[in-house]
């Protein structure tokens, strides 16, 4: 636990008798550094241990003193205490942060554990042997048990033939029998071991009559408002920069409405398609920050560090994206930062997808402005579009469950596995408008879920705390009661945000419509005309049983490959990897390269 919390560490056995039980905690110091605020945390009646950061605790502090509470510390931890004091379970409700958080009632005899909204942390359970086994990662749970956990081979179906975006559908993780606290959700669990767990928040889509002026302002309002309460930090903070307008507007508004000295750290790659660093200089040089540019060159090592990485992720990367987002996070951390701050879910708030075009085609095709619509994608989107579903503007018109563009080659790729696997990909029903329920999807269960899980442990391998200021209550509702004839206007997806950011961030960033995706072709990283690294990925294991080695092998031999194969190929080494390592087969990859090199000479 010590990487997620190198400040302190501490044991402590709470309750004893007819229930047993034992708080672990590992303290990354960001919010009153001094050892008073060190967890477990007890005041009266309740010990917490926590993860995360409640934002608005300064708010809440005010507010509870007037209740007539005092604190010992300046720590958002001991609001956190308070708060449950004094509102019970419904002290979430006037929370405004991410966490994960488990309080033992010493009177009520039971534990409380709660997840923030948006599940930007994590929160895994295990009931075994008589006991419930919490912890923010799936390694605290096996060393607590001690011993190994049934591989979820369902899920590593799932990741081969759906990718990533299957991975948070089902609820389930890639081990059998361990499980999450499911978003913006409480659980209970008394001292017979007795569970209840129930949603505290729902997201909803609730449209409201506001003019586009309206719908500017408040967006611009709400977006300041949230980045200045995710700046409290008593330690230093960066934050991570794309070429697109979700980091920009961010960093730009820290530093031209804030005022705030901002650093920011970027990743840019050789590959034109995924090239954003003309963008990325624009931004900034406009605000003027300490800047550390990062040109993705991976070396001979790839293939052992993704293997370190998915050790440590107790799962298969979800993408070339997050391997390559740990590099960033390795910079940080050499540069003393403790805190980074991130654009996710700008598109899942304010529509930024090329899809999102086509179902707002679709939600218009009845109003006046449809014909000017339809226009503006044919002339501004049509020609960015890669996807060959996405460039027909009727996509949805005649079926509206089409969603054979988010599976490119579903069907080819699961001719590679040795078994059927017909399972059909489903969505979660949150309101009837097809482009916020796609919207609501993405945000929930598939993009944002993704990046949140692998943002974090990425970025806690290194005792870095990720904060994503669009993922922020008051933005989220006002966002999803934007009428949405105001969402993409003149060609630009994400219309509200980019005029909510006129005059603050740069307009070569501002008004780009390319949307360049954060990526690395697989025959970047790995050369499958290198022998050991041949030999390594033809190696015998695990995956062999689930996926046809002679299929595999072809297709890491062809000289080009689209993007979709790119993506199964890089899954199918990192299930590769995880399966050997659930095996207790594993060895380091280079070590195996130097074996097998050494076998042949």
């Amino acid at each position: 636990m010590e990487n997620r919390g190198p400040d302190h560490q501490e044991h402590r056995r709470v309750a004893t008798g007819a229930v047993n039980v034992d708080l672990l905690h590992a303290r990354l110091s960001i919010i009153d550094l001094d050892p008073r605020s060190n967890q477990p945390l007890t005041i009266g009646p309740a010990t917490v241990v926590f993860n995360g950061e409640i934002y608005n605790y300064l708010e809440l502090r005010a507010e509870l003193k007037r209740r007539g509470v005092s604190f010992t510390t300046h720590s958002d931890t001991e609001v956190l205490v308070q708060a449950y004091l004094v509102w019970g379970e419904k002290c979430v409700e006037k929370f405004e942060g991410m966490w994960a958080f488990a309080i033992w009632d010493q009177q009520k005899q039971r534990l409380f554990l709660s997840r923030d909204r948006f599940a930007e942390k994590p929160l895994y359970y295990k009931s075994a042997r008589g006991g419930f086994y919490f912890g923010s990662e799936v390694k605290f749970l096996r060393s607590l048990l001690d011993r190994p956990l049934a591989v979820n081979q369902r899920q590593i179906l799932r990741y081969l033939v759906h990718g990533y975006r299957s991975l948070y559908q089902h609820g389930e993780t890639f081990f059998e029998e361990v499980q999450e606290v499911p978003y913006a959700s409480n659980m209970i669990i008394d001292s017979s071991g007795k569970q209840r767990t129930y949603r505290y928040w729902e997201p909803a889509y609730r449209p409201q009559q506001m003019t586009i002026a309206e719908a500017i302002e408040r967006t611009r309002a709400a977006l300041l408002r949230s980045i200045k309460l995710r700046l409290r930090a008593d330690v230093p903070l960066a934050f991570c920069l794309s070429g697109g307008v979700d980091s920009g507007s961010l960093i730009s508004l820290a530093a031209k409405e804030l005022n705030q000295e901002v650093a920011a750290f970027s990743m840019v790659v050789s590959d034109a398609r995924y090239n954003e660093q003309n963008n990325v200089m624009a931004t900034a040089r406009d605000v003027g920050c300490e800047h550390t540019l990062i040109q993705l060159k991976p070396g001979a090592d790839v293939l052992d560090r993704l293997q370190a990485l998915v050790a440590y992720h107790d799962a298969p990367v979800a993408t070339i994206t997050f391997f390559v987002h740990e590099y960033l996070m390795e910079a940080m951390a050499e540069r003393g930062y403790k805190v980074s701050v991130s654009g996710t879910s700008g598109d899942e708030l304010f529509s930024g997808y090329y899809d999102h075009w086509l179902l707002h085609l679709l939600e218009m095709r009845n109003h006046p402005d449809f014909a000017q619509r339809l226009k503006e994608w044919q002339q501004y989107i049509q020609p960015l579009v890669r996807n060959p579903y996405l460039k027909e503007p009727r996509l949805f018109f005649d079926n509206l469950e089409e969603r054979r563009y988010l599976f490119l080659d579903r069907d080819v790729f699961a001719q590679y596995l040795r078994q059927d696997f017909t399972e059909e990909f489903s969505e979660h029903h949150f309101t009837a408008s097809p482009l916020r329920n796609r919207m609501l999807n993405e945000l929930f269960h598939e993009a944002t879920r993704v990046v949140l899980h692998e943002d974090d442990l990425n970025a806690m391998k290194y005792s870095i705390e990720n904060r994503s200021p669009y993922l922020d209550t008051r933005l989220f509702e006002l966002a999803y009661s934007i009428p949405p004839e105001h969402l993409l206007k003149n060609g630009f997806g994400k219309y509200v945000l980019r005029e909510a950011m006129r005059g603050i961030l740069n307009d070569q960033v501002r008004l780009s419509r390319q949307k360049f995706g954060f990526n690395a072709p697989f025959a970047d990283l790995i050369d499958v005309n290198n022998a050991s690294d041949w030999d390594y990925l033809m190696s015998d294991g695990p995956i062999f049983e689930l996926v046809d080695k002679s299929k595999i092998a072809v297709a890491l031999r062809e000289s080009t490959m689209p993007e979709s194969m790119s993506k199964f190929l890089f899954n199918f080494v990192n299930a590769k990897l995880f399966l050997e390592l659930q095996a207790g087969k594993a060895q380091s990859v280079a070590d195996g390269q130097r074996d097998m090199i050494r076998s042949r000479t």
